[in-house]
């Protein structure tokens, strides 16, 4: 699992939203929480803004 450790550069890595959020939800369960699922309406009031608005 942590064969290429050694050779990363010391840094912050983006990762793909999706595996993103896995890691977040597999983080969460652990602890015994969940994350609440936005409903299709909320989504796209949340896409509605723009940064800055």
């Amino acid at each position: 699992m942590r064969q290429n450790h050694n050779s990363l550069e010391k840094q912050v890595y983006t990762m793909p939203k999706e595996l993103d959020r896995e890691v977040a939800k597999l983080k969460l369960d652990s602890m015994g929480s969940t994350i609440d699922v936005l409903t299709e309406e909320q989504e796209k009031y949340l896409a509605s803004w723009q940064e800055g608005t």
